[in-house]
């Protein structure tokens, strides 16, 4: 079992009820990670569900609070099950406050004859052609990751909130699904740094999250490219898109945050 295949780990504790124990070390800011916190909602939701013909779709979050080392329950409910999709509801709670909550929606395949993709993948420049470069303000967690930026300035005051660049972390988990998927697109510094002129404390808000591949067979030593681009700013809230491809080329998921510069 790797790190993050230990960290994503569930203790089932009754019907919809499981607890995981969030470690030391993965901090970001005030509390943890918030990639981890995510992935665990999706998979205690993944749990529930429990149906591989209806696999993760979209899910829609919110981080109401710093998710803390320690004990964390994570309560899942199921809102609907239909014909082709299921509904759940999950929240992580902490001393008796929800820290996060996700309506994670899982559903069948429909027709799969109907694929297309209209972004334009990303010209590559090989990950091994690409030095490693993690920012010095990196948060603690950034210390089991691995950053070749391609495109990342930071506090420059640049013209455009970009970021570009390959991401992995150091010990892949053996299990890769949604909730790694989750993981990876969380793991990047948000591209409105390139606009600051100096650090500023920022935090999710908000994040929405489309699978849209098969990732089970992917490489866990290869890395993914990250891009990403914050396309507004008004009062301190920050939206920025996200996209991860794996080295082939192919698009593995969408990703939309709201971030707040927090002071």
């Amino acid at each position: 079992m790797s790190e993050i295949d230990a960290l994503l780990a569930l203790t089932s504790t009754g019907p919809g009820r499981f607890q995981a124990e969030v470690p030391d070390g993965w901090q970001q800011g005030r509390g943890a990670f918030g990639g981890l916190v995510l992935g665990l909602l999706v998979r205690a939701a993944a749990a529930v569900a429990d149906d591989p013909t209806r696999p993760l779709r979209s899910l829609s979050a919110e981080l109401c609070g710093p998710t803390q080392a320690g004990p964390a329950d994570l309560l899942v409910e199921t809102l609907r099950t239909g014909t082709g999709v299921t509904t759940l509801a999950v929240r992580l709670v902490q001393a008796g406050e929800v820290q996060a909550h996700a309506v994670a929606v899982h559903a069948r395949t429909r027709d799969a004859s109907l694929q297309w993709n209209e972004l334009r993948p990303p010209e590559f420049t090989p990950a091994r052609e690409q030095p490693l470069g993690t920012p010095d303000e990196a948060p603690v967690f950034a210390r089991h990751c691995e950053f070749r930026p391609v495109h990342a300035p930071l506090f420059t005051g640049g013209d455009e909130a970009r970021a570009e660049g390959w991401f992995r972390f150091k010990q892949p988990p053996q299990q890769r699904d949604a909730a790694y998927l989750a993981m990876l697109c969380d793991g990047w510094w948000p591209a409105l740094f390139s606009r600051l002129t100096t650090p500023r404390p920022t935090a999710t808000l908000a994040f929405t999250f489309q699978p849209l591949a098969d990732i089970t067979q992917l490489d866990p030593d290869q890395p993914v490219y990250h891009r990403a681009r914050a396309v507004a700013m008004h009062a301190g809230y920050s939206v920025e898109f996200r996209e991860i491809w794996s080295p082939a080329g192919e698009l593995l998921a969408l990703n939309q945050q709201t971030f707040a510069v927090i002071r």
